[in-house]
């Protein structure tokens, strides 16, 4: 079945090239899209520190969907996961997300610290965090997972 979903906006700054690591420094707007939004569409963002932002990954042409197994990043020293079983870019849907720290809400804009996307990249929602919409529990994940992480933030 097929859903039609439409950009609240987009990224604007931040980084124009998308790479692997160091993340965690760049800074980015989100600005709404105006002729739907308003600032009043923002109202009470400002009291929340971080905001998971859902994206697409509009750069992803069709030739790059994966739905199979493939190495995180082509390294052989790590197991053969499954698309759903990491967070590539290439996924099947081209959906991103990212829980990013909140610096101001100005209008009908965002400003972020750590959004993983690039400029103009097409934003779907923001969703403020809450603590209760946290795991619940130990968290676990395989050694690959954590050393992909050391200097993505």
């Amino acid at each position: 079945m097929a859903y039609t979903v439409e950009a609240i906006g987009h990224v604007r700054g931040g980084r124009r090239v998308p790479t692997d690591d160091g993340w965690g420094a760049s800074e980015a707007r989100i600005d709404l899209d105006e002729t739907q939004f308003t600032a009043e569409t923002l109202a009470g963002l400002e009291q929340f520190s971080h905001a998971e932002v859902i994206f697409l990954f509009h750069q992803v042409g069709p030739n790059e969907i994966e739905t199979s197994a493939r190495r995180p990043r082509g390294r052989s020293d790590w197991p053969r996961v499954g698309i759903f079983a990491q967070r590539g870019k290439g996924r099947p849907n081209r959906l991103g997300s990212s829980i990013v720290r909140l610096a101001s809400v100005e209008g009908a804009s965002v400003n972020v610290v750590g959004l993983d996307a690039i400029d103009g990249t097409p934003v779907l929602d923001i969703k403020p965090v809450m603590k209760g919409f946290l795991p619940r529990g130990e968290i676990r994940e395989p050694a690959w997972a954590a050393e992909i992480m050391k200097d993505y933030w």
